[in-house]
C-alpha cells in the first residue's frame, strides 16, 4: 500500500511539476508576447505588452497592410546619403514598405499542410497493413524484420541527407518542383513509417483475436475483418499515429531545405521562416507573429489527440 504524502512533499511536488511547465512553456509565452508588441515596446522585459500589436497577424494572414513599417536604421543612414535623388529615395521606400512579398503565410501553409497531410496519410494506409502482419501473421523472418524496424532512427538525418539527395538527383527527380516534391514526401514516409508500424502492431494486438475468429465464422475474409473490426477499434490510436506523423513533417526542416529551397513558391513554413528571418523584412512582430501561427496547428493536433486518445473499445466485446 502506497502510503499518504505529507503537506511538504505535495508542496515539494507542486514546485517541481510548475518549474518543469514554466520551463517547457516559457519559450512560447515570450514568442506570444513579442508578437503582440510595437516597435518602441521590444526592449521591455515585461511579457505584458503596453499596448497591443494585431497588426503583423493582420498582415500575415492577409487582412490588412502595415502602410507605416519601420524602417531600419541601416536603410535611413542609405536614405541620408546626399548622392541620392529624391526619387531614388522614395523608391527605395516604397519597395522596402511593400507588403506583396513580405510573408505569404496562406501560401505557405496550403504547402506545407498538403505535403504534411499527405505523407501522414499514406503513412498511415502502409502501417495499418504492415502492422496487421507483424501482429497477427507468421511467416518466415517476421521477428527480424519486426525488431529492425526502428533501424532507421539510429542514423542521424544529417547523415541520410547527402546521399538522399544524389539518389534523387540521379533518378532526376531534382531537375523539377514537383521531382524534388516527391523526393521530400517519400522522405517524410520513410522517417514516419517506422514508429507508426510499431505504434499500431502493439495496439492491434491487444485486440482480441477472438473477435476476427468470430468474424470468420461468420464468413468475413481478412480483408474485411481489418476494415470492419479492427480499424474501428483502433480508431483512437489511428488519430494518434496520423498526427505523430502529421506533427514531425510539419515540423520538418533539414531536407526541406535542401530539396525545394530553390522553388520559393513551394517553400513550407519551417523554410520560409528562416527565409523571413535574414530577409530585409526581418521585423521582431512579424517574426513571431508567423510563428506563433505555425505553432498553432501543432497546438491543435496535440489537444485534439488528447481528447481523443481513449482506451477500453474493446472492453466487453467478447468474453474470453
Amino acid at each position: 500500500m502506497i502510503g499518504k504524502r505529507s503537506f511538504l512533499q505535495n508542496i515539494f511536488l507542486a514546485l517541481a511539476v510548475g518549474s518543469v511547465l514554466f520551463i517547457c512553456l516559457f519559450p512560447f509565452i515570450q514568442i506570444l508576447s513579442t508578437s503582440l508588441k510595437h516597435q518602441f515596446d521590444w526592449g521591455n522585459p515585461s511579457l505584458i505588452p503596453m499596448k497591443i500589436n494585431l497588426e503583423a497577424y493582420r498582415e500575415l494572414l492577409g487582412f490588412g497592410k502595415m502602410k507605416d513599417a519601420p524602417i531600419p536604421d541601416t536603410i535611413k543612414r542609405l536614405l541620408d546619403n546626399p548622392l541620392i535623388t529624391e526619387k531614388k529615395k522614395d523608391e527605395i521606400i516604397s519597395k522596402y514598405r511593400s507588403t506583396g512579398d513580405v510573408f505569404p503565410f496562406p501560401r505557405y501553409f496550403l504547402n506545407t499542410f498538403i505535403l504534411s497531410a499527405s505523407a501522414a496519410s499514406i503513412s498511415l494506409i502502409l502501417a495499418v497493413f504492415g502492422a496487421y502482419s507483424f501482429s497477427r501473421l507468421r511467416f518466415k523472418g517476421r521477428s527480424t524484420i519486426q525488431r529492425s524496424i526502428l533501424f532507421v532512427y539510429m542514423v542521424g538525418g544529417v547523415m541520410l541527407m547527402v546521399p538522399l539527395y544524389q539518389m534523387s538527383v540521379k533518378a532526376g527527380l531534382t531537375k523539377t518542383v514537383w521531382g524534388s516534391l516527391l523526393s521530400l514526401l517519400l522522405i517524410y514516409i520513410i522517417q514516419t513509417l517506422p514508429v507508426s508500424l510499431y505504434m499500431l502492431g502493439n495496439y492491434f494486438r491487444t485486440i482480441p483475436y477472438s473477435l476476427e475468429e468470430a468474424a470468420a465464422t461468420d464468413g468475413c475474409s481478412r480483408i474485411e475483418a481489418i476494415f470492419f473490426i479492427i480499424l474501428p477499434l483502433s480508431a483512437p490510436m489511428l488519430v494518434t499515429v496520423f498526427v505523430y506523423c502529421f506533427i514531425i513533417a510539419w515540423n520538418e526542416f533539414l531536407f526541406a531545405s535542401v530539396f525545394i529551397k530553390q522553388f520559393h513558391d513551394f517553400h513550407t513554413l519551417p523554410l520560409a521562416l528562416q527565409s523571413l528571418f535574414v530577409s530585409k523584412n526581418a521585423i521582431w512582430d512579424r517574426i513571431m507573429s508567423a510563428s506563433m501561427l505555425t505553432l498553432l496547428p501543432v497546438i491543435f493536433c496535440f489537444m485534439f489527440v488528447m481528447r481523443n486518445l481513449t482506451g477500453g473499445l474493446t472492453a466487453g466485446g467478447v468474453k474470453e
